[in-house]
């Protein structure tokens, strides 16, 4: 018998601006770009990717190209979207 498996959405589970603040916050920390953008997308999904990319001043399918696997934000965008989703960046020495 085939076991029977169903996708799994993180952004299904990010209900609260700080389990998705958690998971942007070790994105960033790895400094992993891929990482990074796939982390953006989960918190953009959870929070409404229609609403996020009009607060961010793209598109709603330029927000799902730049956060997509392939996708290479522009520095522009990251920030939008930063601020549309409520979070700041922060630098502190390594």
């Amino acid at each position: 018998m085939a076991i029977e498996t169903l996708p799994f959405d993180a952004a299904q589970y990010l209900d609260t601006a700080e389990s998705q603040a958690e998971l942007l916050s070790d994105a960033f920390e790895t400094g992993d770009p891929a990482y990074i953008t796939a982390a953006l997308g989960v918190v953009a999904r959870a929070r409404g990717m229609t609403q996020v990319a009009k607060d961010a001043g793209v598109t709603r399918e330029a927000l799902y190209k730049a956060l997509s696997a392939e996708g290479d934000p522009k520095l522009s965008t990251l920030l939008g979207v930063v601020k549309a989703l409520g979070v700041s960046l922060t630098v502190t020495p390594a």
